[in-house]
């Protein structure tokens, strides 16, 4: 099964990031977990006193659960690696505590009515942050631990160079572009993720129509040219971030490390073939 625990459930994700949480840590307190999991949840279906209920059809719930497998993945592969800088049982939370709120921008205010959450893609991540620095402190977390958050976070601005991002520590960097990587890698090789393109453009087109986008200035002209464009994007960008800016943390997803296959490249891989196709037979449906 691929990804190994089912990504519209919660409560499986929790219990799977829990499991691997206490294998790595041992007796590791579980408190911190299941409460940002509690309250994530509450958050993203609307039981939180100032916000509405995510609104969007691709980054919903299940996107954040993608990127949270992931991330619990890839740490406990590096784990595994024994590499240096550890991440040790507190980074893991904070790890943890990042991917579940690197979106939270999207959440609209209850006293916001316009529109959906998309309006908010250009700004989200900041967004996040600022939630994340109001709510982190009621968990306990100081100063440096909610730095690190939202250091973290920051790292899934698609045109942030982590390179040039100051992290205090150096395992603070590692869980930036380990974020960063699952943020892509989560999304993109779920088996759903060709057919999501259509809903993911309408999210770019809400936020390109708020911020009164000129058509020239737009990224995509149509769902058609989002799709046309994926592979190229796959190819020519995410897969160089991953590489360099990312500091190729992606290897870690290996199984077994160091050369076992990795199962989230060559899913993604799969779903780009799949796009290729579905281009190619538009194209040729245009010209008939």
């Amino acid at each position: 099964m691929f990804p190994p625990v089912d990504t519209k459930n919660l409560r499986a994700v929790e219990a799977f990031v829990e499991e691997k949480f206490a294998v790595m840590y041992g007796k590791a307190d579980l408190v911190w977990l299941r409460t940002i999991f509690r309250d994530i949840e509450h958050l993203f279906a609307g039981r939180h006193p100032d916000y509405a209920a995510i609104d969007l059809r691709y980054h919903d719930l299940e996107h954040t659960l993608q990127a949270c497998v992931c991330l619990t993945l890839l740490l406990e592969g590096r784990h595994q690696a024994e590499v240096e800088p550890r991440v040790d049982a507190r980074h893991f939370e904070l790890a943890l505590s990042a991917v579940l709120l690197h979106d939270a921008g999207y959440i609209r205010l209850r006293s916001d009515n316009v529109g959906t959450g998309a309006k908010y893609t250009f700004c989200h991540v900041l967004r996040s942050c600022a939630f994340a620095a109001s709510y982190l402190p009621g968990l306990g977390a100081n100063d440096y631990e909610v730095e690190a958050v939202l250091g973290a976070i920051n790292c899934t601005g698609p045109t942030k160079e982590i390179s040039r991002l100051y992290f205090r520590e150096p395992v603070e960097r590692i869980i930036g572009c380990a974020l960063a990587t699952a943020d892509y890698l989560g999304q993109m090789a779920a088996a759903d993720y060709p057919d999501e393109l259509e809903i993911l453009y309408h999210e770019f087109k809400e936020s390109d129509d708020f911020l009164h986008l000129a058509p020239s200035r737009r990224a995509f002209k149509s769902a058609e040219d989002l799709k046309q464009k994926t592979p190229f994007f796959w190819q020519q960008f995410v897969k160089r971030k991953l590489e360099s800016d990312f500091q190729a943390v992606y290897r870690f997803l290996a199984r077994p490390y160091p050369h076992g296959p990795n199962p989230y490249l060559e899913a993604v891989e799969k779903n780009i073939a799949k796009i290729k196709r579905r281009n190619a037979a538009a194209a040729r449906a245009a010209r008939a």
